[in-house]
Parts: C-alpha cells; structure tokens; sequence
C-alpha cells in the first residue's frame, strides 16, 4: 500500500476499490469473486484489509445476505468515481481513437449475469464505441450471424456439437444438477426437471446424461430465462441443470449421492466476423480478458 508524498497518507489500491465496489453491487462475496477472478477467500482477505486501514466496517453480513455498513456507503461513492477516473485517465492513452459500434450477441442467462460486469468496464475504456447488445438463444444467435446482423457472438454449446466447431472455445465449466437445500425434488420419481426451451444446449446434455443412466424423468416447468427455472427450484418442485459458478445458498449442488448422474462440461464459445473493424476487435480482446479473469477466479490457474 503506498503513501500520499510528502503527507505519509495511505493510498488504498485500486484492486481494493475495485473488490469493494464489486461485492456491493453484487451483495454477494461469492458473487463479486467470480468477477473480479479471486477466490472467495482472497476476496474476503481484500475486504479486511480495506477495513484494517480505514479503521471501520465496511459491509455487514446478516446470515447468507451481506450490507453494506454506514461506513461502507459513504465510501460508495468516492469507489466509484475514483475507478471511473482511473479508468479513463488510461483509456486516454491506451485507445484515445478507437471509435464505432459492436453489434454483440449472447446468450439471454450470460446477460444477467455476467454482462453488466463486461459493459461497465469496457465503456471506461472505449468511451468512443457503442455496444449494441443482442440476448437470445444460441440458436437465434447463429442465425442473426449468419444474416451478418451480428459483428461478434458468444454461443453456449455442448462439446460435441455443431455450435462447438463454429468458432474458438473461451470458456469451459461444468454443468451440474442443482436443487434446494434440505429439498426432495431429487428423489421424486420420475425426476421432475426445470428446464430453458428445446434448442438449450444445457436442457439436451441433462436429457443426455439421464437416458444414459435410465433414470426415469419429466419436464415439468420450463422457462427461457434461468430466474424461471431457479423458482421452481426455490419451490422445491423440481431440480435443473445450471453452471456450477452460479449456485448459491439456499440451492446446492447435487451429484451421484442424490443418485443423479454427471451431465458434463458446457462450452462459450465466440465468433467473430472475419476482417472485424478495431471497435470489433477491441470488444473482442477484452472479453475474452474478463473470461480469462473469470477462470483464473474459479479455478486459481488460467484456463
């Protein structure tokens, strides 16, 4: 941590803003280290030392939820612009002309949750491009590439099919079933699943790995948004297939001792379109960035 000159005033480090300002956002520790691509414990060492210096808490947490403290919205603000200013103090030099617009698609559930994270940090950077973001299903997606009404997609694709040879994989990660602490959706027979609609290349690898194992099931609530299917779960009336990065409590991972069998890895998968302008590429780069992050977060090592 280094000092104001001549004053011998701490300077708190732009990560520790940065952390800080995640998990506020988020109101989630477990959330805010996918983002920021530290392990929960790092993330929670960041905290207390952000804390030790000030003197104060900064965020309280009330059982599985996490407030911010007096102390830590006061400091809200000035988190915010100090990041903004660094930001684009840098973006001034490292891309003072890269201007245009990026027409980008992704998958619907990517947009919730990873996307906002994406835009924000890009736009401090590249104040000059526009991001014209499209959400849908894969499927939908390919097509709009196809028609070129898309610069650059991210697909989300099962190993072993079309979508996987389309374009370069940026991001691995296991599918795993998911259902309700304390629930007994699981040991419903037959198994009652939440499900995106036909075409999800998540619902096809759940429906894959069951018919493998002979495990009786049925659809019983389906919902092209991830939220829809998370509330059927919450309700105890079924269990889905989700990314394991994204459970949290009140679900839990569930696995072969609940009897269930493992579906597998999911892949992201990008495509870009050849000869892309420098706002394109620019996009480009720093997504694949923020996954490279993201894996580092999950896993310790680059993916």
């Amino acid at each position: 941590m280094e000092k104001l000159p001549g004053t011998g005033t701490q300077l708190i480090d732009m990560e520790l803003y940065r952390t800080f300002l995640t998990i506020a956002e988020t109101s989630s520790f477990s959330k805010a280290s996918d983002i920021v691509g530290r392990t929960p414990s790092a993330v929670s060492m960041q905290i207390k030392k952000l804390e030790t210096m000030l003197g104060v808490s900064v965020f309280a947490r009330e059982g599985r939820t996490v407030r911010m403290t007096p102390e830590g919205e006061a400091l809200l603000g000035y988190a915010r612009r100090i990041l903004m200013l660094n930001e684009e103090a840098v973006g001034l030099f490292l891309a003072p002309s890269v201007e245009g617009e990026v027409r980008f698609g992704a998958p619907s559930d990517f947009g919730t949750r990873l996307l906002p994270n994406f835009l924000s940090r890009f736009a401090r950077s590249h104040p000059g491009v526009n991001v014209a973001v499209s959400l849908d299903g894969s499927p939908v997606l390919a097509d709009k590439f196809k028609k070129r009404e898309l610069d650059l997609v991210l697909y989300t694709a099962r190993p072993d099919s079309d979508l996987a040879r389309r374009g370069e994989i940026i991001f691995t990660e296991p599918l795993v079933w998911v259902g309700l602490e304390g629930g007994i959706a699981y040991d419903r027979d037959p198994l009652p699943l939440a499900v995106s609609t036909a075409g999800c290349p998540w619902r096809r690898a759940a429906r894959i790995a069951l018919d493998k194992a002979g495990k009786p099931y049925r659809i019983s609530y389906t919902s092209f948004h991830s939220a829809g299917q998370e509330a059927a779960l919450l309700a105890d009336l079924a269990i889905a297939p989700f990314p394991a990065s994204v459970v949290e409590a009140p679900l839990q991972i569930l696995d072969d001792r609940h009897g269930l069998p493992t579906i597998g890895n999911y892949h992201l998968i990008v495509e870009q379109r050849g000869r892309a302008g420098r706002a394109t590429q620019a996009f480009a780069d720093h997504v694949a960035e923020c996954f490279r992050e993201l894996a580092v977060g999950m896993t310790g090592t680059p993916s």
